[in-house]
């Protein structure tokens, strides 16, 4: 009877867990609940199972924590394209991370600061949660903006809110505002009425008043 138990914990048993289950079937032997047959059946099954080869994991090659789809590739250019930032500071960042500041900008320019989620920004630049850690760690540190971390419980955080103290990029803001929103597309144009010039065009001339002559006027006028 307990010779079957060990041989269920062998077989359900974790390769890490077999010297456990090994170190059982001998203590169990030691104290006869185990026949010596029994032992060496249940010892040549632990051996067979440490011996199968753990199945190794098809290798894949690491892209990044997000992958580079060709529509997340589309936006992280989009973005970084768009002249939200200034070309001095963007050439210190790279193109995912110029992509996040500018999405930051945005939403600087709208609302006074960004209070979007880490994982928010992400899915609007097409980068990964990291890549917008690590821009706004590096603009920081080169004192362009503020990030202040809203703790509530141990367990929960609010949304960090980033504000961009920077000079130069807030004057670079200020052209933004009174330029078209991003991705507006061409500005509208006014249109000319070309019916109304149609119409007038084809319009038929009127015959002119033909003046009396000087000789009738004289005429009346005696």
């Amino acid at each position: 009877m307990f010779a079957d138990e060990i041989r269920r914990a062998v077989e359900a048993a974790p390769r890490v867990k077999l010297p456990e289950v090994a170190a059982l079937l001998w203590r169990a032997f030691g104290d006869g609940q185990v026949s010596e047959a029994e032992a060496a059946t249940l010892s040549n099954l632990i051996e067979a199972r440490k011996a199968v080869p753990i199945p190794v994991r098809a290798f894949r090659k690491a892209v990044g924590s997000r992958p580079r789809t060709d529509a997340s590739m589309e936006r992280r250019r989009r973005w970084a394209a768009s002249g939200r930032l200034p070309p001095a500071l963007a050439a210190r960042f790279t193109l995912a991370e110029a992509a996040v500041l500018a999405v930051v900008s945005s939403e600087v320019v709208k609302r006074g600061d960004c209070r979007l989620c880490l994982d928010h920004i992400a899915a609007l630049a097409g980068v990964s949660r990291s890549t917008v850690k690590n821009a706004l760690r590096q603009a920081r540190t080169l004192g362009l903006l503020t990030v202040e971390e809203r703790t509530q419980t141990a367990w929960r955080n609010l949304s960090n809110v980033v504000r961009i103290v920077s000079k130069e990029w807030t004057a670079w803001m200020r052209l933004a505002r009174r330029a078209a929103p991003w991705g507006g597309g061409v500005k509208s144009v006014t249109r000319t009425n070309t019916e109304r010039l149609e119409l007038r065009g084809n319009r038929p001339a009127e015959p002119k008043k033909k003046l009396p002559e000087r000789q009738d006027r004289l005429q009346g006028s005696g």
